[in-house]
């Protein structure tokens, strides 16, 4: 697929150019759980990297102090790579002070931009920092991100489940920057309006405190009481996968490709970052139109695969407006990458046909009936021949085989896995006092001045290839040298201690000055613009859950506020709005299939232990909505 892209260039140059400006920047922006996890990201080829705040970020188990913000901001700003902090939960009035000052802290420490969901946070005194509308805001349409642009933010999170055509028109009705999802885990809801988990347990993914109910097993009941399904996961979906559509993504106007997953594991960050910013480079590279937004090329030592990490399985979740298999409904977890079927049974092993090669310590899996995923660890392999630790009962032949722990990947993840070298132009020139050597990296310079006495050297051709040989020495520093350009008089002795001395000043000198925070004080605070919201009134879909956010809403037009659903639960409720829609995933979709003999009896169910959930359906829109009951 990167050698069509490649050579279908200019084709998509020119689709490209109907939408957006040429000369635009594209970021990879990578999730990090925490500090390691960040500075992993950037290692990896990350051009900016979202992480939790202490409080108040959407993932409550992944909070971060501001000292490792801080650190991390240092040391992605080395490679022009930013920082955006998540304070995306909605908030309670008692909240909004500390969120203020913790807004103030990470603008101080250089953090570049901040990810929000709660419209109070704008009627707060805040220092000027860009502001990003999340994902859990619910922008779907070009007249709410527009509405979002005239009130401040510097750009939007596009819903997940927003097609090309749609995005493209939100694109063309704006000039806010586009940020979308392109891998990791879905939430089956649209993001911002599932209370499912606040309704059953009282934990608030708007709050950052997700049961993920929709992980659990279900069983689908009709109206007489007839059990259709059995314990089955069927509001858990596979994984996002866009790689093989970033180019049709950028013609349509995403700059920033966002990575999901910060409560995952360091591994799965190293692997999807090198994996995506080698699918960005292959289109990137030599390209006028479009360029990495930070600097820097890395180096693996693996090759990554996505599937060799967290993987339930893969869509593009109705990128081009098709629905296709979303689903994964025999589980919840990581089901990893296929390697082959099960072809014969002994006492204590079996064999698997397949290409892949697997190793002692990996961990398989497959379907077992009635019991779902089951998982064991590989004792040894002898060519074909598995000696799992202990014997799986149910495995069958013919039983199709997954590995979702492949030991010897894990192993080259565990150690050094990348490094980021940016690249430098070194100048040594003669001055009265001595010599001066000035380092060009990233449009940034440095000088740096020895001052000593000049001797000529003994032995000009020698004395030149030593003097180039020490300064090409740059050693651990994040930099290696393309260029050195000595302008002498005369071949100068100058003694190799003195020159790496100078060199290692200079090279110190360039890495602080590119790892200076970006504070912004011409970046454009929140609007009071006049600029109406799309809604007169707000129900418990808005979340509003402070005055301010209260007041926010009314300056904009909205005449009737009504609490969150946190606040003020409402009987009967929507608790999920869906595009994955159960009837199309078990072939009773009314009106793109044909009408099955099996006649279901609405409304249906699903049950989990005593807890029951109503379904609706709205066809017309294609919206599956799960109620209270």
């Amino acid at each position: 697929m990167i050698v069509i892209w490649v050579q279908n260039y200019d084709k998509f140059r020119k689709f490209a150019h109907k939408f957006h400006s040429m000369s635009s920047l594209v970021e990879l922006l990578s999730p990090a759980k925490n500090l390691e996890c960040g500075v992993e990201a950037v290692n990896h080829g990350a051009d900016a990297i979202y992480i939790g705040a202490a409080r108040y970020g959407a993932r409550v188990d992944a909070g971060n102090s501001l000292a490792d913000i801080a650190q991390l901001v240092h040391y992605a700003h080395l490679y022009g790579a930013k920082v955006f902090v998540t304070l995306n939960t909605i908030l309670t009035d008692k909240e909004l002070e500390e969120a203020e000052k913790i807004i103030h802290d990470l603008y101080n420490v250089g953090v570049d931009a901040l990810i929000v969901q709660d419209m109070g946070i704008l009627k707060l005194s805040l220092p000027p920092i860009e502001l990003h509308a999340s994902t859990q805001t619910d922008n779907r349409t070009p007249e709410k991100v527009r509405f979002l642009q005239e009130v401040g933010f510097r750009r939007v999170v596009l819903a997940r489940e927003l097609s090309l055509d749609e995005i493209t028109a939100i694109h063309q009705a704006t000039s806010v920057e586009l940020e979308a999802f392109v891998h990791g885990a879905l939430c089956v809801s649209y993001s911002g309006q599932c209370y499912m988990s606040a309704a059953a347990t009282g934990r608030s993914a708007n709050r950052g405190c997700c049961a993920q109910y929709c992980r659990l097993p279900y069983s689908l009941y009709d109206a007489t009481g007839r059990k259709l399904v059995a314990d089955k996961h069927l509001l858990s979906l596979k994984d996002m996968d866009r790689s093989d559509f970033l180019w049709e993504m950028i013609a349509a106007g995403i700059s920033s490709f966002k990575i999901e997953g910060r409560l995952k594991e360091v591994e799965y960050v190293k692997n999807i970052t090198a994996y995506y910013r080698q699918r960005l480079d292959a289109i990137l590279d030599g390209k006028s139109d479009w360029k990495q937004a930070s600097y820097g090329k890395c180096r693996y030592y693996f090759t990554p695969n996505p599937e060799k990490t967290f993987h339930r399985g893969k869509t593009d979740y109705f990128l081009h407006g098709e629905r296709g298999d979303i689903a994964c409904f025999d589980t919840p977890k990581s089901v990893g990458e296929f390697v082959g079927k099960v072809t014969k049974l002994r006492p204590d092993s079996f064999e698997v046909d397949g290409s892949q090669e697997l190793h002692n310590g990996d961990g398989l899996c497959f379907v077992a009936l009635g019991s779902g995923m089951t998982g064991f660890r590989v004792n040894s392999v002898e060519g074909r021949l598995v000696k799992p630790a202990q014997m799986p009962e149910q495995l069958s032949v013919g039983a199709d085989l997954y590995r979702n722990y492949d030991h010897q990947f894990m192993k080259l993840l565990a150690g050094k896995s990348a490094e980021r070298k940016i690249g430098v132009k070194m100048l040594l020139q003669e001055t009265p006092q001595g010599f001066s050597l000035t380092l060009t990296a990233a449009q940034k310079s440095v000088t740096q001045e020895l001052i000593c006495d000049k001797q000529l050297a003994q032995q000009p051709e020698k004395a030149m290839d030593t003097l180039k040989a020490t300064l090409l020495r740059v050693g651990n520093t994040p930099f290696e040298v393309e260029d050195v350009d000595i302008q002498l008089s005369k071949v100068w002795f100058l003694p190799n201690s003195q020159v790496a001395d100078l060199r290692r000043r200079a090279t110190d000198a360039l890495e602080e000055l590119l790892s200076q925070p970006h504070l912004s004080p011409d970046t454009p605070l929140p609007s009071d613009s006049t600029a109406i919201y799309p809604e007169k009134t707000l129900t418990y879909l808005g979340n509003v859950m402070n005055s301010q956010a209260a007041d926010f809403y009314r300056q904009h037009g909205v005449m009737k506020v009504l609490p969150a659903y946190e606040q003020k639960p409402v009987p009967g409720a929507v608790l999920m709005f869906c595009k994955h829609c159960i009837l199309y995933a078990l072939g009773h979709c009314k009106k793109q299939q044909a009408v099955s003999d099996d006649k279901w009896q609405e409304p249906l169910f699903l049950q989990y232990k005593d807890r029951r959930f109503q379904l609706e359906f709205d066809c017309q829109h294609c919206v599956m909505m799960v109620k209270s009951f």
